[in-house]
């Protein structure tokens, strides 16, 4: 059995079209592709700036939507934050616009991490994603 990943993913910008302190439209594939990611058993994390009232409308949002995250803000559920813990998300990836070369579309996103077999297309395998290549060092 393959191993699930950790999967942190970026609001603003990411998951929705960026119009903070609103919420923007949801971006093209966005949650079709982290329900997948779901039901593959991958854990999602939502790592955002928002915070307080701005935080719970984006999850509220998300669960409106048909996704639940694992953990929001934080690497576990039950992990209790003060100042003395560092807020960087622990993580096997990490999804945001403000990567290197910026936001990829969503389809190409889940090419690259899906677990599911590589489909065959006139006698060539597709490349294997992100996840395949990571699977033996997990």
């Amino acid at each position: 059995m393959l191993q699930s990943l950790t999967i942190a993913v970026d609001f603003d910008g990411t998951i929705v079209e960026n119009n903070y302190p609103e919420i923007g439209k949801p971006m093209l594939f966005a949650f079709e592709t982290l329900k997948k990611f779901q039901e593959e058993g991958h854990r999602l994390i939502l790592w955002t700036y928002r915070h307080g009232k701005k935080l719970d409308e984006a999850v509220d949002f998300c669960k409106s939507r048909g996704i639940e995250f694992y953990a929001v803000n934080k690497s576990y559920p039950e992990e209790n934050l003060d100042d003395s813990i560092s807020r960087k998300i622990l993580a096997d990836i990490y999804i945001d616009d403000r990567n290197i070369g910026g936001m990829i579309g969503w389809g190409e996103i889940y090419q690259k991490l899906s677990t599911k077999k590589p489909v065959k297309t006139k006698g060539r395998r597709k490349k294997p994603g992100l996840f395949d290549r990571l699977k033996d060092k997990l």
